[in-house]
């Protein structure tokens, strides 16, 4: 076993080493077996250690604990690189516990995801990966990990994690190593967000039905801003909207959101500031309160805990206390624009 005859690369002038950066790591429950498959940064400490990144609220922490709780000694860890691109995204997908991932993956392929045993440990990946590393991580070991620059634009700064001794590394032939550089958004790793954003759409629907579209703008780096546009119906419904998200997965960790009416295209980040900095009274319509936030929020004074905002950027009316009429939107008459539509080629543009 030897690490160092991977590519890896460091990424930034003042990574604390190199990383692997787009590994699909796969663990199970010591007490439900239940699988689960994170995407979660390694740094090659040297030939047969990895620090793994578990940070607090994701699937692969909850199992250190479960395993520290009950006395398990070592964690089974796998670490697929490459293959099926569903597959890889997959363990970035916020899916609610106990859901695995493979299936999502499968069904975004259209036919299930082919496992094959692993040769070191009592786990399963997948068959068409480039790499698997596999070893186990000691749920009562940690090590110095980081830095490292981050999708946020900062350097994470170093701190303990769980280590991963490596027990075997298999390939392909000719095998092709996977990677991603993440910075300063947009990077690539915020188009892999993009389709989570499109993709669970429909599941925060099913929670909330008010919710027309979402729209994580890249400057907000994932969890820090949402514009979500809702079909408002009631006095707060803004405000249910907010904190429903809020208590929704990892949503909860979202430091601003902002909530439209039905008719802003939250696409359009343009449209959207307008209605934002036309529509809201910054002493009435903003909620301002503490809760979890992500593990990297630098700007929290607490680790992984801090304020957040929410903003109700919707027409008001009487019954939510606006006593004034509210103006109407500026809007083309449609002949007008469908004869100026009509010239536009005639003008050769």
């Amino acid at each position: 076993v030897d690490l160092n005859r991977l590519p890896v690369l460091k990424c930034w002038p003042k990574d604390g080493g190199r990383f692997i950066t787009l590994p699909t790591v796969i663990s199970r429950d010591p007490v439900t077996n239940a699988r689960n498959v994170g995407m979660y940064r390694l740094q090659v400490f040297d030939r047969r250690t990895l620090g793994m990144h578990w940070q607090i609220h994701k699937g692969g922490a909850e199992h250190t604990r479960v395993a520290q709780e009950t006395g398990v000694e070592g964690i089974p860890v796998a670490v697929s690189l490459g293959g099926d691109p569903a597959v890889m995204w997959c363990g970035s997908a916020p899916l609610p516990p106990g859901i695995d991932e493979f299936l999502l993956a499968g069904w975004l392929r259209g036919q299930p995801v082919e496992l094959t045993p692993c040769v070191t440990q009592p786990l399963e990946v997948p068959a068409h990966a480039e790499f698997v590393i596999e070893g186990y991580v000691d749920p009562h070991e940690r090590r110095v990990e980081g830095p490292f620059g981050d999708h946020t634009g900062y350097y994470t700064p170093p701190d303990e994690y769980p280590v991963l001794h490596v027990t075997a590394i298999t390939h392909r032939k000719r095998p092709i190593y996977p990677t991603t550089v993440v910075g300063l958004p947009p990077m690539e790793d915020y188009w892999m967000g993009k389709a989570t954003e499109r993709l669970f759409l429909p599941l925060m629907k099913l929670f909330l039905g008010e919710i027309v579209d979402v729209n994580m703008p890249p400057e907000g780096v994932f969890h820090n801003l949402i514009f979500v546009s809702i079909k408002k119906r009631y006095p707060g419904h803004a405000r249910k909207v907010i904190n429903g998200l809020w208590g929704l997965g990892l949503m909860m960790l979202t430091r601003c959101i902002v909530i439209f009416d039905e008719h802003v295209d939250v696409q359009n980040t343009q449209e959207a500031y307008f209605h934002m900095l036309s529509n809201v009274d910054w002493s009435r319509d903003v909620i301002i309160q503490d809760g979890p936030t992500d593990a990297l929020d630098h700007a929290s004074y607490r680790f992984a805990y801090g304020g957040k905002i929410g903003i109700d950027a919707t027409a008001k009316g009487p019954m939510e206390g606006y006593t004034r009429p509210w103006p109407e939107l500026l809007r083309m008459d449609p002949a007008v624009k469908a004869r100026i539509d009509a010239l536009w080629p005639r003008l050769g543009l």
